[in-house]
């Protein structure tokens, strides 16, 4: 038995994939330990997982709901902008307090999220071994992909190589803060600096979320690196009670901006009207950043929850209209569901860009929004077969690659050889 510890940034789109391999884990005689400020305390105790705080003095119970309520108003750069200072002040707590605790705990081995490459500092000065595992978008840089924050197509031409390496450019400037925090730990430690956050995942085992399908042709990855589609378990999250009784029998589309942008109340208000008139029954779940009472009257037969259980509903799902978080775009093909992407920031507009690439869907951008284009976009989709055909390949590949299942697999062979798996 190994003990291992996790950490992740104390957002839903990274505790949950994060949780649901801790629980893999634990399923298999682990001890796992999630390591993390107060606010993950919830998510982490829904999936019998173990916890230990760090950051009391600087990130207090609550601390994340101002960024994340802050976070939810913004878009483009400006909310880039804004999640890499929060990225950054939170590696500042990580390295500070993170290798007492994990000392403390007898932690032997890190599970490391790749939005929170410090991990990979505090394991390399601790002297124990750690994986990277890509929660979100997998942020490996190549020159033959676009920067994880744009909406840029695949273009192996020399003028999408030039554009890729102008948007590297970019995305170094604007981690640049993130970067200086770390080095500066390891400086402290006598660890060499990184220069680019390639060097800050792990040489032993990289593990993806996504399958192969989902993402563009790239000629540099490590070849510990491994694709093993989604991690989803409604076991390891919290139970979300929904109004069953309602739902009509109409083919049904779910709505969801997540839970950090969904205080775009407008999108939805636009979503249910362009569902007027279709024989579709509309559910928007608000996740947690509002209450449906903030919400119009809308019109329809329109349900509109502060949470929803999104596994079990995607299961009735004919589409989702999704900003293109992570999470809810692999689960939409876990499920074979076909979508409509808003991408809003951060990596959304990449993984819609893959989104189109695939074929499981269409593109609306944030500026474009409109109650005719979406239903233009929604009657598209839900008529032309091709969209759920090119679903229901995704669902296959993710079936194929293995999920949580095959990435405990690869971090047992890693603890037990404490060689690279490859």
């Amino acid at each position: 038995m190994t003990h291992f510890g996790i950490i992740c940034p104390a957002a839903t789109g990274h505790l949950n994939p994060m949780t649901t391999l801790g629980y893999e884990l634990k399923q298999r005689g682990h001890r796992v330990t999630v390591i993390g400020i107060e606010d993950a305390h919830s998510k982490v105790q829904a999936a019998g997982l173990g916890f230990q705080v760090i950051g009391k003095s600087n990130f207090p119970k609550g601390a994340s709901k101002d960024f994340f309520t802050h976070l939810g108003n913004l878009s483009g750069l400006k909310a880039v902008k804004h999640t890499l200072q929060w990225i950054a002040d939170y590696a500042d707590t990580v390295l500070r307090d993170a290798p007492e605790v994990i000392q403390k705990a007898d932690i032997e081995a890190l599970l490391v999220d790749q939005v929170s490459p410090e991990g990979g500092s505090v394991a390399e000065y601790l002297g124990i071994p750690f994986i990277s595992v890509c929660s979100a978008m997998m942020l490996n840089q190549d020159l033959n992909v676009p920067p994880y924050f744009t909406s840029w197509d695949y273009d192996p031409s020399w003028r999408g190589l030039l554009r890729n390496q102008l948007g590297k450019v970019l995305r170094n400037s604007l981690a640049k803060s993130l970067r200086k925090v770390i080095n500066g730990y390891r400086q402290q430690w006598n660890l060499s600096p990184y220069n680019n956050f390639n060097e800050s995942y792990s040489s032993l085992a990289q593990i993806c979320q996504q399958p192969r399908k989902f993402e563009f042709p790239r000629k540099t990855l490590p070849t510990c690196f491994h694709f093993t589609g989604s991690f989803s378990n409604p076991a390891s999250r919290e139970p979300v009670s929904f109004p069953y009784d309602q739902l009509t029998g109409q083919p049904l589309i779910y709505a969801s901006l997540g839970t950090v942008q969904n205080r775009l109340l407008w999108i939805f208000q636009m979503i249910a009207e362009a569902c007027v008139d279709l024989d579709v029954q509309l559910v928007v779940a608000l996740g947690g950043g509002t209450s449906p009472d903030s919400l119009p009257e809308l019109p329809g037969n329109a349900i509109a929850v502060g949470y929803a259980p999104q596994l079990e509903l995607l299961q009735k799902a004919a589409l989702t209209i999704t900003h293109a978080g992570m999470n809810t775009t692999l689960e939409s093909l876990s499920n074979g569901v076909p979508m409509i992407a808003i991408p809003i920031t951060n990596d959304q507009p990449g993984i819609a860009a893959r989104i189109a690439w695939t074929g499981t869907g269409e593109v609306v951008p944030l500026k474009k929004v409109s109650v005719e284009r979406l239903r233009k976009a929604i009657e598209q989709v839900l008529t032309d077969d091709s969209y759920q055909e090119n679903a229901l390949k995704l669902q296959e590949a993710i079936k194929q690659a293995g999920g949580a299942s095959k990435a405990a697999d690869i971090i047992e062979q890693v603890v037990s050889t404490g060689k690279p798996v490859l």
